[in-house]
């Protein structure tokens, strides 16, 4: 295994003395920073620190009895949950409940060559009664929506999500390696729509890179900044950072929270770009050009001269949008979309 982890820089780490602290840090903050402990006093971060097995318990003594969506890999693929071969998913889907998940990984921890289990972006508040409560951030008056991530020893490939997160290591250790937003061209990204989690994910093995077939990813890793957290750790990754994520020991707990500064109503820019890529990226160059113009006077330019000429009760969209016109925008795109 190639070891590009030990040259890379590591991601700053900040004393954070209390709530307000944090809630002033994280409205100012533009790159990554680790706080160490802040979330060491929850049940679940001790619980951990007692036994592995003792952390699923707690857990199974607060979640709902429902199904749960878990990931499960090949025995061989040392963890990483990528695409196969055939561009396909190395990694089968199913639902359990969490009980029984939590108990084929009992029947097997410490034994070698063991298929990675993984739960994804599980819903704390949907599908546990309490955890939330006794195990939580105070992140002031944001609109988070918390979720947990268990498993077993696992490699998540690089990729980056809209919002802003602040993940806590609960229980084993992670190592998180960011890139800043502008390295997308270096990290070789894969296919947008057919993705093992919703986001288009870096092509490069972390663990053996390839760098005569992704030679750009040395300069990636000029930039990339890593960190190793242990249970009780935080960090704070800006919104559309890069991350590359892997859980360390036999059992690995995450919980993180998500937020945006923009309304939810504002819809996600991914359908945007997708959408774009349906109507846009195949016409003439010419054509292509010249929407290229369009989409700077309307969207990122969007100077005065946009508006100006047209009387402020009839600009409609043009003006800046309020819930209601964006829901107009949107009945607009499935009407048109479904012609």
């Amino acid at each position: 295994m190639a070891d590009i982890f030990s040259g890379l820089a590591q991601i700053p780490e900040i004393t954070v003395p209390d709530a307000a602290a944090l809630d002033a840090l994280l409205k100012v903050a533009e790159k990554p920073f680790v706080v160490r402990g802040l979330v060491s006093g929850w049940p679940l971060v001790q619980a951990g620190r007692r036994s592995f097995r003792e952390a699923r318990e707690y857990l199974v003594r607060h979640c709902r009895d429902t199904g749960f969506v878990v990931s499960v890999g090949d025995p061989k693929s040392d963890g990483r949950l990528f695409y196969n071969r055939d561009m396909g998913m190395n990694f089968r889907m199913m639902k359990a409940k969490l009980p029984e998940i939590f108990s084929q990984i009992d029947a097997v921890e410490g034994q070698p060559d063991i298929p990675p289990v993984y739960l994804a972006s599980i819903d704390v508040h949907q599908f546990f009664n309490g955890l939330h409560e006794a195990n939580h951030v105070d992140l002031g008056d944001r609109q988070c929506m918390a979720s947990i991530w268990m498993g077993t020893q696992t490699r998540i490939a690089a990729h980056n999500d809209f919002p802003d997160n602040l993940a806590c290591v609960a229980v084993g250790r992670r190592r998180f390696t960011l890139f800043p937003r502008e390295q997308f061209r270096n990290l070789y990204l894969g296919p947008v729509d057919n993705t093992p989690a919703g986001r288009a994910v870096s092509m490069v093995d972390f663990h053996a890179p390839d760098f005569e077939r992704f030679p750009r990813f040395r300069q990636a890793l000029d930039h990339a900044q890593t960190t190793v957290l242990e249970a009780g750790d935080a960090l704070f990754i800006p919104a559309m950072w890069w991350h590359h994520v892997e859980g360390l020991e036999a059992f690995n707990v995450l919980v993180n929270y998500w937020w945006r500064d923009t309304p939810r109503w504002l819809g996600q820019p991914q359908d945007a770009l997708n959408l774009a890529m349906m109507t846009i990226r195949d016409l003439p160059e010419d054509e292509r050009q010249h929407w290229r113009d369009i989409f700077d006077y309307y969207i990122f330019h969007n100077g005065p001269e946009v508006v100006d000429h047209i009387p402020a009760e009839a600009r409609s969209v043009l003006a800046p949008l309020t819930p209601e016109s964006a829901a107009r925008i949107r009945g607009f795109l499935l009407r048109q979309l479904s012609q």
